[in-house]
């Protein structure tokens, strides 16, 4: 629900601004949004004992040094309609939206074994390539017995479980006898 709040106010922000001004507001609010990790910055912008107009005086606070009168307009009317703690999900909404229009997009390799930077990059220029669009993989390492590729904005997840891989050539030699 939260994330549908987030995709109107992005669009009322996109209608006036460019590509630019956007990710300034993206960074922004990913840095408010990283507040909201902290209870005692959570316990006061949702207490119903602080007056609004405190509420909007500690938001504005936290992004005056960005001087935008959008941002500083948007903070007042999600502080106005009581929308604060839509906040993360309008960071990460913003985050997604500057990556479609950029097609610049991150994603995470899982595996439990190590993988070399060189695959990593390898990786990398394949899906590039497939999805012509500049994806930036990062090594994580798990319990995944094989290698998992996800790239969350594009709706993407390639995996290769080596117990899979065991499991059908199994089943295949089964069959061949």
């Amino acid at each position: 629900m939260e994330e549908l709040i987030a995709k109107k106010y992005i669009k009322a922000l996109n209608a006036g601004s460019d590509l630019g001004e956007m990710s300034k507001i993206s960074e922004l609010f990913s840095v408010l949004s990283d507040s909201f990790a902290n209870d005692k910055f959570v316990s006061i912008v949702v207490n119903p004992l602080v007056s609004a107009a405190d509420k909007s005086a500690i938001l504005l606070d936290a992004v005056k040094s960005a001087k935008s009168e959008k941002v500083n307009n948007l903070i007042k009317l999600l502080v106005e309609h009581k929308r604060i703690n839509i906040i993360p999900a309008l960071a990460k909404e913003l985050k997604k939206d500057i990556a479609n229009s950029t097609k610049t997009y991150e994603g995470v390799i899982y595996s439990d074994s190590d993988i070399d930077a060189k695959v990593i990059t390898e990786l990398s220029n394949g899906l590039n390539n497939k999805f012509n669009s500049t994806i930036t993989l990062t090594f994580v390492k798990s319990d995944f017995n094989g290698i998992k590729v996800e790239v969350v904005g594009l709706g993407i997840e390639i995996n290769f479980s080596k117990d899979r891989i065991d499991s059908q050539m199994i089943e295949h030699i089964i069959k061949a006898i």
